[in-house]
């Protein structure tokens, strides 16, 4: 009896030999403990079924195991194998989404991870935008950029409704603090803003101006004129080279032929920019140009402006924004 009993110390103890590390399983939550067992198995630990079997049952807490994606890396013992599933201490994948992606950006990203459950690929965007329960139409800017933590096994799917809905949340709390004399008639009309702003500055110190002079031409009637929209409606068509036919052609997205806001958002927004959009800075200007270093020139008239863009761009390329 003492030989058996330190035989099983010992291989309690011990590390689980693998037979490739990592191993990867999905418990189900209709899973038996016996399945659980023989599923570590099968996905490469070194050791008899029966014995990890014995195990879980043996230590009284079989029926505690949770459901989840779980991997197992070299060194690990029997004893904290059945830890870590009785913990739901799962493998657990970052997607990363980034401010200014386009939808189609966001679908591509999730396409690339080999540990998510590939549901989507081969629905339309409108198909996608009816699974999470809204008629939307179109999804761009619906979706918050951020780093988000899934259970590997997930679906895609998963990650989609997890920033569909931080959007909503933050696209509603801004809109709860917007300005009283906001031109912005509805909280999308703050998402289409705050998508033109987020792909107009990068930097922090100008976005709350660029967000005012994009209030201060709507107040006035004057169109928007930015580049990032008209690049928008050219789609997969843009070849990186933006012209000046481009700009007279008319499109729902020519913010150059058209007044007021484009008809969707044209990217994906950050907290940031959804607050400039609603609590734009105070300014007189009308008109900004890129100095070339990351921040941008602001004019309060076009003869201010014009001479700004001969310092800062002389020779260079045209600035996308509000320019002319």
């Amino acid at each position: 009896i003492a030989a058996a009993v330190a035989a099983v110390w010992f291989w309690l103890h011990r590390p689980l030999e693998l037979s490739a590390a990592p191993v990867r399983i999905t418990i189900l939550p209709t899973d038996t403990p016996r399945d659980v067992a023989q599923a570590w198995v099968d996905a490469g630990v070194q050791t008899p079924a029966a014995w990890l079997y014995w195990w879980f049952k043996w230590s009284g807490k079989a029926q505690k195991i949770r459901a989840g994606t779980y991997e197992l890396g070299r060194g690990v013992t029997p004893i904290k194998l059945l830890d870590n599933i009785l913990r739901g201490d799962q493998q657990l994948v970052s997607v990363r989404f980034i401010e200014g992606w386009t939808f189609r950006q966001f679908r591509s990203e999730l396409a690339k991870n080999d540990k998510l459950k590939q549901t989507t690929v081969d629905m339309s965007d409108a198909q996608i935008m009816q699974e999470l329960g809204t008629k939307l139409v179109s999804p761009e800017g619906r979706f918050h950029p951020d780093t988000y933590r899934i259970a590997a096994g997930s679906s895609d799917m998963a990650v989609l409704k997890q920033a569909y809905v931080a959007m909503s949340k933050n696209l509603q709390a801004a809109w709860a603090e917007r300005l009283a004399d906001t031109p912005l008639r509805s909280p999308d009309e703050a998402l289409i803003l705050a998508s033109i702003i987020e792909k107009e500055t990068g930097a922090e110190i100008d976005r709350g101006r660029v967000a005012g002079v994009f209030i201060n031409r709507l107040r006035l009637g004057m169109p928007l004129q930015t580049d990032p929209s008209v690049i928008y409606g050219l789609g997969t068509a843009f070849d990186g080279n933006l012209r000046k036919k481009d700009l007279l052609t008319d499109t729902p997205y020519n913010t150059y032929t058209r007044k007021g806001l484009p008809p969707t958002p044209i990217a994906m927004p950050g907290k940031a920019a959804l607050r400039a959009a609603v609590q734009p800075e105070a300014t007189q200007a009308l008109y900004f140009v890129s100095r070339g270093d990351g921040t941008s020139h602001f004019s309060a008239t076009l003869t201010e402006h014009n001479r700004a863009v001969v310092q800062y761009q002389l020779g260079g390329q045209r600035r996308t924004g509000a320019t002319r």
